[in-house]
């Protein structure tokens, strides 16, 4: 009879532990009803902000060297790209990013913070710069629509977190109206990769 009762006694607590497991794995889970409220956004871009981009002394040279790489790159692109597509979209992002970078001081002086944006890009982007520069022309177009693929993704996860957890509301407002722009790019970036061969 004890032995039974040991046998039913570890059988409730091996069935104890499974239901906390399972408990444990579902805790924290976002709801249907959460789920439905998030954005449609890309995986990536719903990473928590690390405490190095929440503020805005650390967000405005991230942001201004994202915008710099993207005219710089581009122009390199305007020069080298075989296909009239990319050279077109080498086009469309000197502008689109020009324009940014004039709305990124325009959000800094209107929020009275006294961030100043590089004038230089940081050596990781240079090189990147310096790198594709030198991709035989027949890998070029290829080479820089990958590059655009994942340089948009980088700066779209930038403004989500920002326009989420940024510090300064005028930044914070740029990164928001920023962000939509930049998701359009990418989508292009993105289309236009897959369709070269």
């Amino acid at each position: 009879m004890s032995r039974h009762l040991l046998i039913a006694g570890a059988c409730i607590a091996a069935l104890s532990l499974a239901a906390c497991g399972k408990k444990a794995e579902t805790e924290g889970a976002a709801t249907p009803a959460e789920q439905a409220m998030t954005p449609d956004a890309n995986p990536a871009a719903t990473v928590p902000t690390p405490a190095n981009e929440a503020t805005a002394a650390d967000f405005v040279p991230k942001a201004a060297a994202s915008d710099m790489f993207e005219v710089e790159l581009a122009k390199v692109a305007q020069k080298r790209a075989t296909s009239a597509e990319v050279k077109k979209f080498a086009g469309e992002m000197i502008t689109a990013h020009t324009k940014t970078t004039a709305d990124l001081k325009k959000a800094i002086a209107d929020s009275g913070q006294t961030i100043t944006p590089p004038a230089t890009l940081p050596a990781d982007l240079q090189a990147k710069i310096d790198d594709l520069s030198k991709v035989d022309a027949k890998d070029f177009d290829k080479n820089y629509m990958d590059n655009q693929v994942d340089a948009h993704q980088s700066a779209l996860n930038l403004m989500q977190r920002y326009a989420e957890d940024g510090d300064v509301p005028a930044i914070k407002a740029f990164a928001a109206a920023t962000a939509p722009a930049v998701q359009k790019h990418y989508d292009m970036a993105k289309a236009l990769r897959d369709s070269l061969k």
